[in-house]
């Protein structure tokens, strides 16, 4: 079988792609990209494959390069000929999927890149860390918009998808777990119920080893 490979860095955003391609069973190479905040020639490498330097970026078997998670969500379940991450067409949660998927990498998933180097779009220390501080407060008003959408076990119900997977990886970065366990309850439960499948933990353990590991 063909491999993919999969620009990105561990812990970072292209856990989404690593953890699908893990689900499905597709065969992958990863490449360690470096760290693109702090390396001016890790991002110059990056760039020529996604000239945003940006990850995760997905060598597909026959050279295509893809970026975007969502476009890359959909494009292994239609590699992988399987409806496990997203539903088909006809299934009544498709809708639901569609919006909150959308909803994640359109809003929610861009308010990483303002903030986390805030001052590549805000000239002056203050005015950066201002911004920095704007923009989080706005992704926890984001997440707080998802979380009545939640429902059990999983984020679409009985059916899990790939939402779940976002779900378990996001949950992770800022503004912090202590918070999202307290704001958004129902979010944090399908999180952790993803984080115990047994076919994603190594996915886990390989981004977020255990402290001292």
């Amino acid at each position: 079988m063909s491999r993919y490979t999969l620009h990105g860095r561990y812990g970072w955003g292209s856990v989404l792609t690593e953890a699908q391609l893990e689900w499905y069973g597709l065969p992958f190479d990863f490449v360690d990209v470096g760290d693109l905040f702090e390396e001016a020639e890790a991002r110059k490498r990056l760039a020529k494959i996604n000239p945003l330097a940006q990850v995760p970026a997905l060598i597909l078997p026959d050279g295509e390069v893809m970026t975007e998670t969502a476009a890359i969500t959909f494009h292994l379940a239609d590699a992988a000929g399987s409806h496990d991450l997203v539903p088909e067409p006809h299934d009544a949660t498709r809708p639901r999927f569609l919006r909150w998927l959308i909803f994640i990498v359109a809003n929610i998933y861009p308010t990483f890149t303002y903030a986390d180097v805030p001052q590549r779009f805000v000239p002056g220390a203050k005015a950066a860390q201002g911004f920095r501080t704007n923009v989080d407060e706005h992704q926890k008003t984001l997440w707080r918009m998802v979380e009545p959408e939640a429902r059990a076990p999983w984020f679409l119900g009985e059916r899990f998808s790939a939402l779940d997977i976002y779900l378990c990886a996001m949950t992770r970065w800022r503004p912090n777990r202590p918070w999202f366990e307290k704001n958004t309850p129902k979010l944090v439960a399908a999180a952790d119920r993803c984080n115990d499948l047994p076919k994603l933990k190594p996915v886990w353990q390989r981004n977020y080893p255990p402290e001292g590991a």
